[in-house]
């Protein structure tokens, strides 16, 4: 029988039955421990809310190459604004990964005192309805992600609010992603999305437009992804597995190229971080549920960040 990634009902977290909210927080923690990923359905995003920021994507990608690139930001190691096609790659993989995407963060005016998160910028004159309607889905999806963190935070025996307070004015990222048609002069080993770990403490991802998304389980098989629109993908980052030293898992994924290379893919995955100052050292109670001996380095999540930007291309040793 093949194996799938368990799906979670998020109607549970919310029911007033303490048992049945109770098994959500289990499954929740069950599913990062062992695969590290699981879908979640009833998450309360409308799927309206997805289909307008897709048609968004599909309206700024649609854009001009010259177009696009003005709203490159380089500067910030590509943290907001336009990544164009073949600039990412994975980490120890040097063929560039075949899409370009857009990413914005938490809106703030610029008269924070030191801003954790750039400002976002946003598409407005070529798009009007973008910033709109992606900075909507943005919120709904940080505050489904604040429900997450509570569930795990609990899982892990610690107050409700303890992961989601490290999360407080940290680096949180949508990207909005488009994997291109491929074209006859597609370079060797570049695939889509070739395989990786997501960096951040966990990772919302809006079903994508077409299947291709593949994890990596126990014995080196990989597991499809089905695409369902009634589900978002949930997954764990290296940041959690560091702080909880292994024991939730930061699980290999990838997204493969379709057999047909005229297929257009999109998706929207939101990256939750931790504030750059956030100790990822594994705590002590954690070492001593997994075996008693630190896996992992201590590192602040700022550090960490930059370590993979500039491990995958975003960003340089000097920035």
């Amino acid at each position: 029988m093949t194996r799938t990634i368990p799906v979670i009902d998020f109607d549970d977290f919310n029911s007033s039955d303490d048992k049945k909210s109770n098994q959500f927080i289990q499954a929740v923690g069950d599913s990062l421990k062992d695969i590290g990923f699981f879908a979640l359905k009833n998450h309360g995003i409308p799927i309206d809310l997805i289909e307008q920021s897709y048609i968004q994507g599909d309206a700024f990608f649609s854009l001009d190459e010259a177009t696009k690139r003005t709203y490159l930001q380089p500067e910030i190691s590509h943290q907001r604004g336009y990544t164009a096609f073949g600039i990412e790659h994975a980490k120890d993989n040097p063929a560039p990964d075949l899409k370009e995407f857009w990413q914005n963060g938490r809106s703030h005016d610029g008269s924070e005192t030191l801003p954790n998160y750039p400002l976002n910028v946003w598409p407005n004159d070529k798009v009007p309805d973008f910033e709109s309607v992606i900075d909507g889905l943005y919120n709904r999806m940080e505050s489904l992600s604040q429900d997450l963190l509570s569930a795990c935070s609990t899982y892990l025996g610690k107050s409700q609010q303890w992961l989601g307070e490290m999360t407080d004015r940290g680096n949180t990222i949508m990207r909005i992603i488009h994997y291109p048609p491929l074209g006859e002069s597609t370079p060797a080993g570049a695939v889509r999305s070739a395989a990786h770990e997501d960096i951040n403490f966990i990772t919302l991802l809006v079903t994508a437009t077409a299947d291709g998304l593949e994890v990596m389980d126990h014995d080196g098989s990989w597991i499809k992804v089905e695409g369902d629109a009634e589900c978002i993908i949930v997954d764990s980052g290296d940041m959690l597995q560091n702080l909880t030293n292994g024991l939730f898992k930061s699980t290999t994924h990838r997204v493969v190229n379709p057999s047909s290379k005229s297929e257009r893919r999109f998706s929207m995955p939101m990256f939750v971080h931790p504030r750059n100052q956030i100790d990822l050292s594994p705590k002590p109670e954690f070492i001593e549920m997994t075996g008693g001996t630190s896996h992992y380095q201590s590192i602040t999540a700022g550090e960490y960040l930059h370590q993979r930007l500039v491990e995958i291309g975003l960003a340089g040793n000097d920035d």
